[in-house]
């Protein structure tokens, strides 16, 4: 199996298909595990798309990764969630966009970006003993061990919040890293051209004004950190838990 822009064969890798295959600029594709789940940690925010009768959809919605597993979650009422009850075809993607990239021509106007899109059969999460443990993973992925100090969720609460499972059956990474790619024959033109970093960085944490006396913001939250870029405090927070766990 081809991971990426060599030809090292491996079976740590999603299964090469006409569905998964990147076709436009194919160098590009990668397929190996460590690259897809290495995106997927780097978000907490997926889109899943999906058809109900005839007509397609494409919901943003909060998501998390165990092994080649992905969940997410919703309202009970959801109407993405209430059709994938019966173990429907889905395709979840998550992209980064790293930078602009103006060229010297329109055509050769771009962005770098790193993209994953990964297709299976979601069901919806009904034991549960299950449930409940994807209930305080979607917590504790994010923010390590904060469940232990909540306040227990109601009855109703879980009742009114449903989860969505999806074993990864086949899946792409999508990488473009390259910056302004110009004609050779362009590089002679007196046209300005740049590439214009994008990164999401964090800001100051700003505590809720009716904290009780004494409650301080608690270590565990310390990847969260000003000026930190959101995509390394999401991937030390999934090694922190799952790591501990």
């Amino acid at each position: 199996m081809r991971t990426a822009v060599t030809d090292a064969v491996t079976t740590d890798a999603y299964p090469l298909s006409p569905r998964n295959q990147v076709k436009r600029r194919h160098d590009r594709g990668f397929y190996d595990h460590a690259t897809v789940h290495r995106l997927l940690d780097a978000s907490m925010l997926c889109h899943v798309s999906y058809v109900i009768d005839g007509q397609p959809y494409c919901t943003p919605t909060f998501f998390w990764r165990e092994g080649s597993k992905l969940y997410w979650h919703g309202s009970s009422a959801s109407r993405m969630l209430r059709n994938q009850t019966g173990g429907e075809r889905v395709c979840l993607t998550v992209a980064h966009l790293d930078s602009l990239v103006l060229a010297r021509c329109g055509f050769n106007h771009s962005a770098d970006y790193r993209a994953v899109m990964a297709f299976g059969t979601a069901y919806l999460v009904t034991d549960a003993i299950e449930k409940e443990r994807a209930l305080v993973a979607m917590v504790d992925r994010f923010f390590p061990e904060r469940t232990a100090s909540l306040r227990q969720s109601t009855v109703q609460e879980i009742k009114a919040t449903s989860v969505i499972a999806m074993e990864i059956e086949q899946a792409s990474a999508k990488i473009r890293s390259k910056g302004v790619a110009d004609d050779d024959e362009d590089y002679e033109l007196p046209i300005y051209a740049e590439r214009i970093p994008v990164r999401t960085v964090l800001g100051r944490p700003e505590p809720c004004p009716r904290l009780l006396d004494g409650v301080e913001r608690p270590a565990s939250l310390g990847a969260y950190s000003e000026g930190r870029l959101l995509e390394d405090a999401l991937r030390d927070a999934h090694f922190a838990h799952y790591a501990g766990g």
